[in-house]
């Protein structure tokens, strides 16, 4: 096979069922055990439903960087990524809420731009896929140091006070960058919908 054919080929097609997806799956599956895990009572519980968020953020990193490196970047994952990282960090705002340690002024703000922002990725998906940009990642980030501090029993430690305050000013960072981010989305769906428009190219 000569150079030019082999840089005619096209590049091999990427398994839906990689391990980057399989990952971002099996975060999805873990979201219902750490909602139980919250609602049950004593210090074992609560350590328990913080392992398994802190391990359910970890795949999230590990899924991102396998896709990256290995090449496994799917549609499916750009879509199923966000998605799972909003069903965990949301499913722990709202019990969270429900259980007194966060107010529900800050949950609703946050779950409302997270799927508003998903919401608009459905609708300009006709256009291209929007990935994940710095500023998404970054209150991704923020939200799970966040809400890592409000899960782990803080009783634990002699100033439990400040360990809940640190939470509240973390938190209220993340808020910050999480509607920062949000009209970023905006903005690049609106520029996104625009320039394929202004090429004429058909959405459908």
């Amino acid at each position: 096979m000569s150079n030019n054919d082999a840089a005619a080929s096209p590049a091999p097609r990427v398994p839906l069922w990689n391990i980057a997806n399989v990952l971002t799956v099996s975060r999805l599956i873990m979201v219902p055990l750490f909602v139980w895990f919250m609602f049950l009572d004593g210090t074992g519980w609560q350590l328990a439903s913080f392992a398994v968020f802190v391990l359910a953020a970890v795949t999230d990193r590990i899924d991102g960087e396998l896709a990256r490196r290995h090449n496994l970047v799917t549609d499916f994952g750009k879509i199923a990524d966000p998605i799972a990282d909003k069903a965990l960090t949301g499913a722990a705002l709202v019990v969270l809420s429900i259980q007194g340690d966060l107010w529900w002024w800050v949950t609703v703000a946050i779950l409302a731009r997270e799927w508003g922002i998903t919401a608009l990725r459905f609708a300009v998906i006709r256009y291209g896929v929007m990935p994940a940009s710095r500023g998404g990642k970054l209150k991704t980030v923020l939200q799970i140091v966040a809400i890592s501090i409000y899960l782990f029993p803080l009783h634990l430690f002699p100033f439990t006070a400040a360990f809940v305050w640190l939470a509240h000013l973390t938190m209220g960072l993340a808020l910050a960058v999480t509607l920062w981010s949000g009209a970023v989305y905006v903005v690049d769906a609106v520029r996104l919908a625009r320039k394929k428009e202004k090429k004429g190219e058909d959405p459908a």
